[in-house]
């Protein structure tokens, strides 16, 4: 179960790493062409979720490396699962549900990685 839980926060950390890092730097413009759910939210949202998707790769990854609160971890997997529940509700909302697979992918495996955490929290 530990193996399988640092595959899953490792694979979620790199994503949400890259994700949350491109929506806390870039201008509107820049994150656009990928993200076209940007043009209706406003830039201190984008911003904000940019910053809890990196906090959230962190919380995945240092506390159990650590041993500071691994509790932490299971918070981290739950509060990106919420992450990708307001995803989705973005697109469905934008009509865009055929563009709900990656949210869903990415929300299992969050739930996933909090079950795994909370086999040896």
């Amino acid at each position: 179960m530990t193996l399988a839980y640092w595959i899953f926060a490792a694979l979620l950390a790199v994503f949400y790493l890259y994700a949350g890092g491109k929506k806390a730097t870039q201008s509107r413009e820049q994150l656009q062409p990928m993200m076209g759910w940007v043009d209706r939210v406003p830039m201190p949202l984008v911003r904000t979720i940019g910053v809890l998707e990196i906090l959230g790769a962190a919380g995945l990854l240092l506390p159990p490396l650590t041993g500071i609160a691994p509790w932490l971890a299971v918070a981290a997997a739950v509060g990106l699962v919420l992450i990708q529940v307001g995803g989705i509700v973005v697109h469905l909302s934008r009509g865009e549900a055929r563009q709900i697979g990656l949210n869903i992918v990415l929300l299992v495996a969050a739930a996933v990685t909090a079950w795994l955490a909370t086999t040896w929290v």
